[in-house]
């Protein structure tokens, strides 16, 4: 039955999965309590995704639903600004338990990240969410990722897990997006109307697809298939595509595998291709370095930018900025988001890794710019 439909191969073969779990699935909507038995069936699921050598990130809802629950406060349509954060404080280390007691039986690490907006919007504290995730994914844990409700207020939250699964799909290059809902998937009308129908792929999110969602959430959930539909832009405009599925059932990825009706958001280019281009052409170089000889040879081998290679930095720059990668004689060659500032590049012009390491700290990063936040854009080389 899976093997009849052709997006599969996409889920069965990422090498990079998040998986978005809602409020109204892990937790009861009437008592506020843990839907243990399908947090364990889900587990079971993303170990296997996992074991094969895939790398899972989980977005969480649930916190301040259980979090709720522990304090006695009203549902959290009802609650104040700082009930809800309260009800988050309390419920983070329900919720970070939850899935560590889920996912140790499978020998996974769950790791706990909080974000914010500004983590995901801001280049230096989106380079550190970025190189935090990395790192944990490395090491094969399972980053569990909740929205830090306790200190977000609405000009800095993004409101809803959807967006901010679709940022970490995007800032983290995954392959496919994975929401899962009370709903198999996007319908042409409200699916208890007569006459509505499935729709199984959206190409393109046109006006015909956007008249479709409507706007009504859960009870204790924040997201609607609106949201749904912001987040598949930003996820297929990365690269990732992106699928709605019920989690109505036990091992809901399971089920997605053995055919079971979900709505595939397909994006037009890969994460790697169009992280390339965001870099290339949508940030302002805030300055400039000059490499020598041995440099871009490292550089035309699809490797990083170390200090070694530096010999000029130019511009008044800050961590996360991006900056034009220069030859000796001036020409641009790349460009890339630099992880110094303009003071410390300096500093470390020409050195070696181990003299970085002696000159700012044991902390430092090896590379000036790492490879996979580097495009190059001069015509001798096109960009794999």
């Amino acid at each position: 039955m899976a093997a009849m439909n052709p997006h599969l191969a996409r889920l069965r073969a990422a090498r990079r999965v998040v998986v978005k779990v809602g409020s109204a699935l892990l937790v009861d909507q009437q008592s506020g309590a843990l839907n243990h038995d399908w947090l364990t069936a889900l587990a079971e699921d993303i170990a296997a995704l996992h074991e094969p050598g895939a790398e899972v990130m989980v977005v969480s809802s649930g916190a301040i639903a259980l979090g709720a629950r522990m304090l006695n406060l009203p549902p959290r349509a009802k609650q104040k600004l700082e009930e809800s954060q309260a009800a988050a404080a309390v419920g983070q280390i329900a919720l970070a338990g939850a899935w560590a007691a889920a996912l140790q039986p499978h020998g996974i690490t769950a790791a706990q990240i909080l974000l914010t907006l500004t983590d995901t919007e801001d280049r230096r504290r989106y380079l550190n969410a970025r190189a935090t995730l990395s790192t944990l994914l490395k090491a094969r844990a399972v980053p569990v990722i909740n929205e830090n409700d306790t200190v977000a207020t609405d000009e800095i939250r993004y409101g809803d897990n959807d967006r901010l699964a679709a940022r970490v799909a995007s800032m983290m290059q995954a392959d496919v997006l994975v929401l899962l809902s009370d709903i198999d998937g996007l319908y042409s009308a409200p699916p208890d109307r007569p006459g509505a129908a499935h729709i199984p792929v959206v190409e393109r999110i046109d006006e015909t697809i956007e008249a479709m969602a409507g706007a009504e959430g859960s009870a204790v959930g924040s997201g609607g298939m609106k949201t749904k539909l912001e987040a598949a832009r930003i996820a297929t405009g990365a690269g990732c595509a992106m699928l709605i599925a019920s989690g109505r059932v036990n091992h809901p990825l399971r089920a997605v595998l053995d055919g079971a009706r979900c709505t595939w958001f397909l994006p037009h280019t890969n994460p790697a291709k169009a992280r390339k281009r965001w870099i290339a052409g949508a940030l302002e170089p805030a300055g400039a370095v000059v490499i020598d000889a041995g440099a871009v040879k490292a550089l035309m081998a699809n490797r990083s930018l170390l200090p070694v290679g530096v010999r000029e930095v130019r511009g008044d720059f800050a961590r996360g900025d991006a900056v034009r990668v220069l030859d000796e004689q001036g020409r641009e060659l790349a460009r890339g988001l630099i992880n110094y500032d303009a003071a410390d590049a300096k500093r470390i012009i020409g050195l070696r890794s181990d003299e970085v390491a002696r000159a700012l700290g044991p902390a430092s990063r090896t590379a000036l710019i790492h490879r996979d936040d580097l495009v190059w854009t001069a015509p001798e080389r096109q960009e794999a």
